[in-house]
């Protein structure tokens, strides 16, 4: 695997513990994101380094920069059609460009618009910017909230060939990895090695609400 791994009790140490945070391995060229499908359209997306086969271009697809997170969401790769793992490298560039053209999935206040505005920008946009609870190996809820965008449209069929440097299948890494989470065995759980992510644009960082 192209992935920095650490000992999830050694990251533990240096994470935030609550706040809105985008974890994520990061360099200045690419970021790695995870999702999770049924065996065909994974073994299509890794074979052929894009997603095509079974996959849809009509249907908003989410991301998640989290490994963790994903893992709950996934089951650790045990829920039906989701048991094939891909880790995503994607352009920097591109998850930036998501970003900025993102509107929250639902409408709060606090984020400085109307209902009115907040509902235009959502006919107009074709990303959806969601935070969730973060959550520990076991599936329990943490103070820190992470991130999770929606993609469509335009956004969509970019993500799917040109935006992706490369896709690696981690399911055996995932089983693997479970079974420390099985036997409470959290002092050996070895993860991808993540860390906050901030932008040098303070007018995104705003948006985003990251502190």
């Amino acid at each position: 695997m192209n992935i920095k791994l650490k000992k999830y009790k050694e990251q533990l140490e240096d994470w935030p513990q609550e706040g809105h945070h985008i974890m994520a391995q990061y360099d200045d060229e690419k970021i790695i994101v995870y999702q999770s499908y049924r065996k065909e359209i994974g073994e299509f997306a890794v074979k052929n380094q894009f997603f095509g086969e079974g996959f849809s271009l009509e249907r908003m697809t989410w991301i998640k920069p989290n490994f963790l997170w994903m893992m709950y969401r996934n089951g650790w790769g045990r829920k039906e059609d989701q048991e094939y793992v891909l880790a995503i490298h994607l352009k920097k560039d591109a998850f930036r460009k998501y970003l900025e053209n993102a509107v929250y999935s639902s409408y709060n206040e606090k984020n400085g618009v109307s209902k009115e505005e907040w509902q235009n920008q959502v006919k107009e946009s074709s990303v959806r910017l969601q935070w969730d609870p973060d959550h520990d190996p076991f599936g329990n809820k943490q103070e820190r909230r992470a991130i999770q965008i929606g993609l469509r449209n335009e956004f969509t069929r970019s993500f799917a060939k040109d935006d992706i440097l490369l896709i690696e299948n981690i399911s055996d890494f995932v089983k693997d990895q479970y079974q420390f989470v099985l036997n409470d065995d959290l002092d050996n759980l070895i993860i991808p090695e993540e860390k906050p992510l901030v932008f040098d644009d303070e007018v995104l960082n705003k948006k985003l609400n990251l502190r």
